[in-house]
């Protein structure tokens, strides 16, 4: 049975939990003031007590700070690996004589390097620097965008691809690694959908752009197709080149921030998930822990049961509205509205998740209107009514999915299981995205139903995998709960000293789930 952690010996026996904590918090201080390591040595003073408004006036100063960046940088990375859908209204397939299945070999060519370069970009991200190492790979792919432009062959195709795959790997996992070792916990999901609406955002810009360039077409001897690339790569190069002088690392070292404010930092998130705080140091055993540790694997599944529609909608939305009936050029500007309308609702579920401090409510919100819009897609209805339908597929898969990675994050405590289980958890789980590159197969045109039935069988896995999360948290925090009233009316004999309850992380007998 847990019981709870150890005392230093000189506090009464007998103690309620929070006064315990407040010890604790207290006894760190000094820990804090001599050094702690996020990222780097930083000598800190003491966390000084803020008012709730001038802590809420720090979170400001830091969002203002790393957001703006971070979002730019993954809107330019979901345009560059979605805009191919754009690339073949425009003339793509024809030039470089696509049939059958080779546009979705394509596809999914970049997702195989994608999923497994995920977890070792982010083993490397501390060692090279989050204001080295984002910035570098975003140079990367943006060269490799660049060059999709002037491809000539089917091959070539495939072989950009995969390197952008190889490129793009560490910007998403890493960011929101990034991401858990600055914010805390309930204030987390609205960060990732701060970032993550970037996504949202880039295929209506993917769209508005597509039909701007389109009317490049000949220009220099080359199609529409190559221009959007050609152009949307060199924007990239051009943020990769702004990062290297805007990103800042980790919060020990942030020079925008006052050593007082980076002190209280450290201490906010330290001791955010355990209140004896976190270990500082990579071990194997971290490994083994998130590879070995049921939630992982459980929200693999729930991850998948996102990304696939997510990934569906996003790289086929183009080519669904067309066999509507539209032109092409029509069918690119019909295809902002959906995305407009799912950033929106993806910031209400963000901004709500953190108020209420709950994630799985809003999963399911999400993946119920998945099931609304795919169902009416896959029926034979109207082109009209499809469309439609088309709004609750893009804003269901986009407005759930930081909730999906943000529950994960909030439930692995330990700052390198986090890491290299959220590596896990997204590397893995992407792997639907690459079945969603073929799923949509041009023979299916114009219904899609294959395609469409298939991203209801991953809405159906979310449907089931959900609530047996809740029921492992919820059965989980009763017992720890139980365990610590039981100690507590036993005199507070404990049997764990602070190091043991570092190295248990989130099996620690102080730790609750997030549901």
């Amino acid at each position: 049975m847990h019981l709870l952690p150890s005392l230093p010996s000189s506090l009464s026996p007998i103690m309620s939990p929070e006064k315990e904590r407040e010890i604790r918090v207290e006894k760190a201080v000094s820990d804090i003031s001599a050094a702690y390591e996020f990222g780097g040595e930083a000598s800190l003073p003491p966390p000084p007590n803020l008012t709730p408004e001038q802590e809420k006036k720090l979170w400001r100063k830091i969002d203002a700070r790393l957001m703006p960046i971070l979002a730019l940088l993954y809107l330019l990375s979901f345009i560059d690996r979605g805009n191919i859908g754009n690339a073949k209204l425009q003339g793509l397939t024809n030039q470089l004589h696509l049939t059958g299945n080779d546009y979705n070999i394509a596809l999914t060519m970049y997702f195989i390097p994608y999923c497994i370069f995920e977890c070792p970009a982010n083993l490397v991200l501390k060692k090279f620097r989050p204001s080295r190492w984002l910035p570098g790979i975003t140079l990367a792919w943006g060269v490799t965008v660049t060059l999709m432009g002037i491809v000539k062959t089917y091959p070539q195709l495939v072989g950009v691809r995969v390197c952008l795959g190889v490129a793009e790997a560490g910007l998403f996992p890493g960011v929101v690694y990034y991401l858990t070792l600055w914010y805390p916990r309930f204030k987390l999901q609205y960060r990732i959908g701060l970032f993550f609406g970037a996504a949202s955002l880039a295929g209506a810009f993917s769209g508005l752009l597509a039909y701007g360039i389109s009317f490049m077409g000949g220009t220099a001897g080359l199609l529409g197709w190559s221009w959007i690339f050609i152009l949307e790569g060199i924007l990239t190069v051009l943020a990769g080149l702004l990062a290297f002088f805007v990103m800042v690392d980790f919060p020990a070292t942030a020079k925008f921030l006052t050593p007082e404010e980076r002190a209280f930092v450290v201490w906010k998130k330290k001791y955010d998930n355990s209140s004896v705080g976190e270990e500082e140091h990579l071990e194997m055993r971290h490994f083994w822990s998130a590879v070995g540790d049921w939630q992982v694997w459980l929200h693999v599944l729930i991850y998948m049961s996102v990304v696939a529609p997510l990934y569906g909608i996003t790289l086929f939305l183009p080519t669904i509205i067309h066999n509507f009936g539209y032109t092409a050029a029509i069918s690119q500007l019909l295809t902002v509205p959906p995305y407009l309308f799912a950033t929106i609702i993806l910031y209400v579920f963000a901004h709500y998740s953190d108020k209420i401090k709950m994630r799985s409510p809003f999963i399911l919100a999400g993946l119920f209107m998945c099931l609304i819009g795919f169902s009416i897609n896959i029926s034979n209805v109207p082109s009209g009514v499809k469309y439609f339908g088309t709004f609750f597929c893009v804003a269901g898969a986009y407005a759930s999915f930081p909730g999906v990675v943000a529950w994960l994050g909030n439930n692995l405590a330990g700052q390198y299981k986090r890491g290299i289980g959220m590596a896990i958890h997204i590397g893995v789980g992407n792997f639907s995205g690459a079945i969603a590159c073929n799923i949509y197969r041009s023979g299916d045109s114009p219904r899609f139903i294959l395609g469409h039935a298939i991203e209801l069988g991953f809405v159906g896995m979310g449907f089931v995998c959900i609530p047996i999360a809740i029921l492992a948290y919820l059965r989980i925090n009763k017992q720890r709960d139980e365990a610590e009233k039981a100690a507590l009316e036993r005199g507070g004999i404990n049997m764990y000293s602070e190091e043991e309850l570092r190295k248990l992380g989130d099996r620690a007998p102080d730790f609750r789930y997030t549901l």
